[in-house]
């Protein structure tokens, strides 16, 4: 699945898959499906600030064919681009990653080079050397991979030059893996790949994604020492279990020792000696059933481990440690105990050295935070990696101070970068700033209240240019009650979507007499100590709650730790609109570090998870239930656009957002991303942080930077396109939900569209009346898109055409599905 990303953090949905696959050296911003997974490639502009695009030769580019497009362009970092030159991944912290860069020589500069050689690291620890020896017949290619767990919002991956060649890159891939598999990765540590093979194939094609949900690469094949091996396989399917998910495929096909041997050796392939501390990973798969299996396991005629017994058409998978200071193979050992009827058996093996994450880094959220305030205001310098370490490497114009393990950013020098607009929020998340120096730019030059300069006194701020001194004391204002811990008054926060020259102050305006604001200590008692966890977003963590009156409500908190939420919080707490098909905001809590929103609670959940969550497993809504939802979000979206005395854009609309109430009442939920305009004039809004969530963006934002209600309009086009097929907006090799319906629309038979769970209960034309609107909703010219008004009125007409059918209206038009015809999308029933 590709992630079309701008240059920015953007929350994925929960319901897509986290597929982020660059083609280095890709020129414009074309994206493309590779032919082999389907998976969609994109250019790398977006996540790397330096390089030069190369292509491989004409003879190399013929050589690898059609089959490997992603080879033929590479990103070079001659010495011009400095020693460390980085790409910037997008993670969710805690989460698990797969990365994996990929490298073909290809004499791309023409001077036949032998052999190069140049280090990455991962973050600010050394990953491998990579070494291209062109002279072999794969002409300099090879890969490497590894597995990590994020520890902030985006994952640095840089190429350090050693002076062994020009370093370069073809290829980069992440891959969320989630939280579940490869236990032995932990915070202080990250997996380096030497080898995972499938050592009961025969084939000799590698496998990946699609057989591989997570896209890992599986070399196919027997290992040095097939001479003493059988292979054995079966037709039956043995399902994957967490937390490796072997595929299928792999486990159906097995070795084991040849000439009825109860001992099975085999050696690992090259194994370098850069990483000492090893871990292996045995996958065992018994289809043998009619007679018992054990063994144990040794490394190099090291300690036994087990004995093993594999279940019968299940997965066994045990890993093990070893160190060694040397570069060789190991020889791998598996021998039946006396017990043991059947000889030992083995379907998979993988086999990495361990990164000790032993250098400091920079605080996580002095990371997040500088990398928001470059991207926001587009700098560039050497901003690359980790800001503070090594020091050699350290960006220019931030100073960092050190406690041994953990770096904070204390100084920020920003002169002579022509910044302009108004002072980002997110400097006062750089919690441990003393100073800072701004000059050569255009930034806030506003008034700021003689209180407001008292109070900024208290921190220490050098101001380069007398001309900017109010705003940066302004700033400083910001940081130092950022940084106050017992104070109950919010701060004074500058609006970066105001008009400019504007500021607001949120805390006067949330003190309107419609909301209640509540202490810590009452959300406590009305939670009973958050003892009931309901959700969790970008914002934090949500909790059940009941008040005096019993009124049940949801509390979406903020804690003091979290890295993200600020501005969802004065986006959510500003958006006072009431509607009934919009979640209604019963108060808030501003109380010394706690910050939190109390919402009206949804008791059903919402509507992801009736699609394709947990949910889904035990209930399926039927066609009149889904266009029923479908019609009041709409409502609830026509009322933010049209309703409300100046428009409201949501920025965030997609199934996760639409939640569910008693009868399945359907509400709009979740204001952090919204946008209001300023005028009655005003057609859009600038934003220079992306709102939405992957497969739910306006294709036209990201040529424009503008939101309007058209983008809002398009997110919801592709809800209703969930609702009818009931998948993702993105499936990994298959691309996105649009494209996919547009394929299948043209054939005009709509059963090949529907959610087979409906089982063909639906009335057809009130179902080419969804598709209809859904296709054009999500038309990727704006000015081509419906109005929400529009769309409700269609929904109403397709409710009314299912809900008078009945079941024998279902029946009759079951057996003329495949007549339809539609000129532009599909049959429009209007």
């Amino acid at each position: 699945m590709h992630i079309n990303i701008m240059p920015f953090f953007i929350p994925p949905s929960v319901c897509t898959l986290g597929f982020l696959s660059i083609d280095c050296g890709l020129e414009g911003d074309d994206s493309y499906p590779d032919d082999q997974t389907g998976i969609t490639y994109v250019p790398d502009g977006p996540y790397v600030d330096s390089g030069e695009n190369h292509r491989v030769t004409t003879v190399y580019r013929n050589y690898w064919g059609q089959d490997y497009r992603t080879l033929k362009t590479l990103r070079s970092f001659p010495s011009a681009s400095g020693k460390r030159n980085c790409y910037s991944l997008p993670t969710d912290v805690g989460d698990k990653y797969l990365v994996r860069l990929e490298f073909l020589y290809g004499n791309y500069d023409s001077m036949d080079s032998s052999l190069l050689k140049f280090n990455l690291t991962l973050g600010v620890n050394h990953w491998n050397t990579v070494n291209l020896d062109t002279t072999d017949d794969q002409d300099g290619y090879n890969f490497y991979e590894a597995v990590f767990v994020a520890w902030a919002s985006w994952a640095p991956v840089c190429l350090i030059n050693i002076g062994q060649g020009i370093p370069f890159v073809s290829t980069v891939e992440l891959r969320l893996l989630g939280t579940l598999p490869y236990p032995a990765i932990i915070g202080n540590q990250s997996l380096s790949l030497y080898v995972r093979r499938s050592i009961g194939s025969s084939a000799d094609d590698d496998m990946r994604y699609p057989d591989d949900q997570y896209d890992r690469y599986w070399i196919m094949g027997e290992t040095t020492g097939a001479a003493d091996m059988s292979n054995i396989s079966t037709p039956m399917i043995i399902p994957p279990s967490v937390p490796f998910a072997v595929p299928s495929p792999i486990l159906q096909k097995a070795v084991v020792p040849a000439d009825n041997s109860m001992k099975l050796v085999f050696h690992s392939d090259q194994l370098d000696a850069q990483l000492r501390d090893h871990l292996v990973i045995l996958h065992f798969a018994d289809f043998q059933n009619n007679k018992s299996r054990e063994f144990t396991v040794s490394i190099d005629s090291g300690v036994q481990s087990g004995p093993f017994s594999p279940p019968y058409l299940k997965v066994l998978s045990v890993t093990t440690d070893w160190s060694s200071d040397t570069e060789g193979k190991y020889n791998f050992t598996l021998t039946a105990t006396s017990t043991s009827s059947l000889p030992p058996i083995l379907n998979a093996y993988e086999v990495y050295g361990r990164i000790i994450h032993d250098n400091p880094m920079t605080f996580s959220q002095d990371f997040d935070a500088i990398m928001a305030i470059k991207y926001e205001y587009g700098i560039r310098k050497n901003w690359m990696g980790d800001p503070c370490f090594p020091p050699e490497f350290a960006w220019d114009g931030v100073e960092c101070s050190s406690n041994g393990k953990t770096m904070r950013i204390i100084s920020l020098d920003l002169s002579n970068s022509e910044l302009h607009g108004l002072i980002s929020n997110n400097f006062t998340l750089l919690t441990a700033l003393k100073y800072f120096y701004e000059s050569g730019g255009d930034m806030c030059k506003k008034p700021v209240s003689p209180s407001s300069r008292n109070r900024a006194a208290a921190l220490a701020v050098s101001v380069v240019v007398p001309m900017l001194a109010v705003a940066i004391l302004g700033l400083a204002y910001l940081i130092w009650r950022a940084k106050r811990k017992h104070n109950n008054d919010p701060p004074t926060v500058l609006e970066l979507t105001g008009a400019p020259g504007h500021k607001t102050n949120h805390w006067d305006r949330l003190q309107k007499p419609e909301n209640r604001r509540f202490t810590f200590e009452e959300l406590q008692k009305f939670t009973d100590n958050f003892k009931r966890l309901i959700g969790h977003g970008g914002f934090g963590h949500v909790y059940y709650g009941s008040l005096e009156d019993s009124l049940e409500v949801a509390v979406k908190m903020r804690s003091e730790s979290s890295l993200h939420g600020l501005d969802e919080f004065l986006a959510e707490s500003l958006t006072m609109v009431h509607h009934r098909n919009l979640v209604s905001l019963f108060g808030y809590c501003w109380d010394d570090d706690h910050l939190a929103l109390v919402y009206e609670y949804m008791s059903s959940g919402n509507l992801c998870d009736y699609l394709r969550g947990k949910t889904s497993m035990t209930e399926t809504f039927n066609w009149a239930t889904r266009v029923k939802i479908a019609l009041e979000a709409a409502q609830g979206l026509d009322y933010l656009h049209k309703g409300c005395n100046l428009p409201i854009i949501h920025g965030d609309v997609k199934t996760n957002n639409i939640l569910l109430g008693r009868n399945l009442k359907a509400k709009i939920a979740d204001f952090g991303l919204s946008k209001t305009y300023h005028s009655d004039s005003q057609t859009h809004i600038s934003a220079s942080i992306a709102a939405g969530s992957m497969g739910y963006i306006d294709p036209e934002y990201y040529t424009t930077g503008r939101l309007t209600e058209s983008s809002d309009v398009y997110s919801f086009g592709v809800v209703l396109l969930e609702v009818t097929t009931g998948e993702p907006p993105i499936i990994p090799g298959n691309g996105h939900v649009v494209q996919r319906v547009k394929q299948k629309i043209v054939t005009g038979n709509i059963s090949s569209i529907v959610d087979t769970r409906l089982g063909g209960s639906y009335n057809v034309s009130s179902m080419w009346k969804v598709l209809d609107v859904a296709m054009m909703c999500t038309t990727d010219i704006a000015a081509e898109r419906p109005t929400m008004a529009t769309v409700v009125m269609q929904l109403k007409e397709s409710l009314e055409l299912e809900e008078a059918h009945g079941d024998r209206g279902d029946m009759e038009n079951q057996a003329r599905d495949n007549t339809y015809l539609m000129s532009t999308f599909g049959p429009s029933a209007r």
